[in-house]
């Protein structure tokens, strides 16, 4: 909309809402950046005067550019002065780009991209030379798979909060697991599940992250083995695996881990249960009937011949059962890992099922832990069950049959708490502060906001389980995220939907376009929850995120000690110091030892011979903050990160003769290009010519 504002008192007063939003941002060119970002970070907010020449200037930008009151707004509110930070951080999930997204929010600032299952070499991510630790980490049934498609990063929690320390996230397309320490942000640890060749539900935790779940998506023969589909319902099965967390180690205990076996129905989503429904993890699932598609044979395809019901089916886990049975030796074995089948799961009372709506895409609990609230893709209503009367029917046998596969189905009328009509193509729902849901409306490309009831402690105005507003967004919204969203106690200041269109928003980059994400402000009750700002992700598709406050992140500015190695999160004995640089040489297994410093490496010559198999260590022995030094060689496919105190260590045989220049890839000083060496590897040839002429 063109706004032109001719009335001063006007301009006045829609400027000055702008700059309230900017009180802290005024330029302080003869300071320090620390200095100046100190200043912001501690000086209060002052009120706004504005002078009769900033009036003219800012009513004139607004105008050519065309800007309404609701831009100026949004702008206040989105907008950081440089040294400024973001109040919570945002992990979003890479899609097919196989990392995460590191997003401030409300600025909505791309911070960090952490390399998980794909090779990145700024971060020298899966580039550190043969028997690269990295590329170790990403085999798959021994063959390198360099690409993930990320899809669910989850938080460790504390009491069903989110503590910061650690970030999970699943690889969809591989059935990979990552674990993240967030003390560096770098990826510790990659577990691939034995049973399966891809999943979906990849990452959620237990309240007090004691497991991370990682759930199926289709069914397969367990364990990578082979049946027609012929034989689809006799030799097929879902699972959930639950992937046991050594808090103090900061890695997945695989010994300690299991998975439990389920029907050959699709699952999809977790959300364990905190509070009164501590101990119950639930999943939806889809294709309940079992379709095994086939266009090619005059077959219905499966998203025909999966969407016939209608009603699919929750899982509903009892996970310290579960738990219990597998330390009482009750699992068996597939493909080596151990795996509670659905007849023991049935026997132990591990297991039940409820109906739900069709093709469901989200399964969400409240943050009292009172309600589970289930969205089905087909079916324009949410569904809430209550936990209370999920348990009452467990202990009570309160039965409308059970599946093809012997599990009690839990009567659906005796769990529900209430269906909500909200519109076209429910997904997600995420909660906030104030009694409030938000579910993400794929078809009508809009996020509803409704209220909860039952005994939930905030009392939104407008009543219990009622839709409140529906605000659009551009375009076909999939997941979405509020500020702590997921926990016992959400934020309910910003929402982030994850729009998977984008169509006519940005310049068009071709055919291929980037994904959406729009912040919504949903700090005001009622129905104000307008969009303040479109971001643009451009590298693969990211599915859903996580945002916690940022002051709960407790990131090292540099590694604690020199010498630091990031994969054991310890000092390293090998880590070479300064003054005990060189070159060690015993037969044609060479070790280097190296550190580097603003503006130079030590040795910067480096004499191999062709076939020399060569170990080289190299520490930063940098301890500023920002002084991170890169380390390259062409040729070999060899690029180093070395953030300050950092160690690194790899291994390459120097099998091409020549003389290969080494360098800083950081922009580390005034002297960066300064900042390199030589190898020089001789060829076989003229060392024999050599030691024959000196003969």
């Amino acid at each position: 909309m063109n706004t032109t504002w001719k009335h001063p008192s006007m301009a006045r007063t829609l400027l000055a809402v702008l700059l309230a939003g900017l009180a802290l941002g005024e330029c302080v060119p003869e300071a320090s950046a620390q200095e100046s970002r100190r200043r912001r970070t501690t000086q209060e907010a002052k009120p706004i005067e504005l002078s009769p020449t900033q009036v003219a200037d800012l009513t004139k930008i607004a105008n050519e550019r065309q800007l309404n009151v609701d831009d100026l707004i949004a702008a206040a509110k989105t907008f950081l002065p440089s040294g400024k930070h973001d109040e919570y951080i945002t992990f979003a999930s890479g899609g097919h780009a196989g990392q995460i997204f590191v997003i401030g929010v409300p600025s909505m600032r791309l911070l960090r991209t952490i390399a998980v299952f794909t090779p990145e070499p700024w971060q020298g991510y899966g580039y550190g030379g043969e028997h690269d630790h990295v590329r170790q980490m990403l085999m798959v049934n021994g063959k390198e798979v360099s690409w993930g498609d990320t899809h669910h990063p989850a938080l460790s929690e504390t009491n069903a909060e989110y503590d910061g320390q650690f970030l999970f996230i699943g690889d969809k397309a591989n059935a990979r697991l990552a674990v993240i320490d967030l003390r560096d942000f770098e990826t510790k640890q990659i577990v691939k599940n034995p049973l399966t060749v891809s999943d979906h539900g990849c990452a959620f935790v237990t309240p007090n992250t004691e497991y991370i779940i990682e759930g199926g998506q289709y069914a397969t023969v367990l364990g990578y083995g082979y049946a027609p589909p012929e034989e689809y319902e006799k030799s097929y099965r879902g699972m959930m695996t639950l992937w046991k967390f050594d808090r103090a180690k900061g890695r997945v205990d695989v010994d300690a881990s299991f998975a439990i076996e389920f029907p050959p129905y699709f699952q999809d989503l977790s959300d364990a249960g905190k509070f009164s429904s501590d101990g119950l993890i639930f999943q939806n699932s889809f294709n309940a009937e079992m379709a095994t598609g086939g266009v090619e044979k005059g077959n219905p395809p499966f998203e025909a011949g999966a969407s016939k019901r209608d009603m699919d089916y929750m899982h509903i886990v009892d996970w310290k059962k579960a738990e219990a049975a597998f330390k009482a030796g009750k699992a068996e074995k597939i493909n080596g890992f151990p795996v509670l089948s659905i007849k023991t799961c049935v026997a132990e009372g591990i297991l039940h099922l409820t109906p739900e709506p069709k093709s469901p895409h989200g399964v969400d609990i409240t943050p009292d832990g009172k309600y589970v609230v289930v969205s089905g893709k087909l079916d324009p209503h949410v569904t809430v069950f209550s936990t209370a009367k999920i348990r009452a029917a467990i202990a009570n046998k309160t039965y409308s049959g059970s599946d093809p596969f012997g599990i009690p189905v839990l009567d659906f009328d005796a769990v529900k708490e209430v269906q909500l009509e909200l519109g076209l193509g429910p997904l997600h729902t995420q909660f906030d502060d104030k009694g409030y849901a938000y579910t993400s409306l794929f078809l009508d490309s809009a996020v509803a906001r409704w209220t909860l009831g039952g005994e939930t402690t905030a009392k939104p105005a407008e009543g219990p389980w009622k839709l409140v507003q529906k605000t659009p967004v551009q375009y076909n919204i999939g997941h979405l995220v509020a500020a702590e969203g997921d926990t016992a106690s959400p934020d309910g200041k910003y929402l982030i939907s994850m729009s998977k269109w984008s169509v006519d928003r940005f310049f068009p980059t071709g055919p291929l376009l980037p994904q959406n994400f729009q912040l919504l402000d949903i700090a005001s009750p009622g129905t104000t929850m307008p969009v303040i700002y479109d971001m643009p992700i451009g590298v693969g598709e990211p599915h859903y995120a996580v945002m916690i406050k940022a002051d709960k992140l407790k990131p090292w500015l540099v590694y604690p000690e020199i010498g630091w190695n990031p994969h054991t999160q310890a000092v390293d004995l090998n880590a070479p110091r300064k003054g005990h640089e060189g070159v060690i040489r015993e037969g044609s297994k060479v070790l280097i030892n190296m550190t580097a410093i603003r503006s130079h490496f030590n040795p910067e010559h480096v004499y191999l011979e062709e076939g020399d198999e060569v170990t080289w260590r190299i520490t930063a022995v940098e301890t500023t903050q920002d002084a991170t030094h890169g380390f390259c060689i062409g040729g070999y496919n060899i690029n180093l990160s070395l953030e300050p105190g950092e160690f690194a260590e790899f291994k390459f045989t120097a099998d091409k003769p020549g003389t290969y220049p080494f360098y800083c890839t950081e922009f580390c000083s005034a002297l960066h290009l300064e900042m390199m060496g030589y190898i020089h590897i001789k060829p076989r040839a003229k060392t024999a010519q050599a030691t024959d002429t000196d003969k």
